[in-house]
């Protein structure tokens, strides 16, 4: 449960990050700001991160138009489950595939 609300809050800072019209938030304070957040997500404990991953998928469908894609991609956007995988060269390639073929 506690990952769903940590999801939440992250996803509210993601879409104003996102979706917010430039003239209203600096490009560059918003990039600098995602790549901290992608930082710390990278570094939290595996197991946590993992029930985050899976919530930014159940929270997603709490959300309409571009802020439900924008929360739906979180965890694709933030490379997270390259992240989760990192020990595992097999899972890495699998994922690079997946990166390649959806770009």
């Amino acid at each position: 449960m506690i990952a769903k609300q940590v999801a939440r809050i992250i996803a509210e800072y993601v879409v104003f990050l996102e979706l917010t019209d430039e003239e209203e938030l600096n490009l560059d304070t918003a990039v600098e700001a995602s790549e901290v957040l992608g930082a710390q997500l990278e570094a939290l404990d595996k197991g946590f991160l993992r029930e985050l991953v899976d919530a930014f998928a159940v929270i997603a469908a709490e959300y309409s138009g571009d802020a439900h894609e924008v929360v739906r991609n979180i965890a694709y956007g933030f490379y997270l489950e390259e992240a989760l995988a990192a020990d595992d060269p097999v899972r890495l390639a699998e994922l690079e595939a997946l990166r390649d073929a959806r770009d």
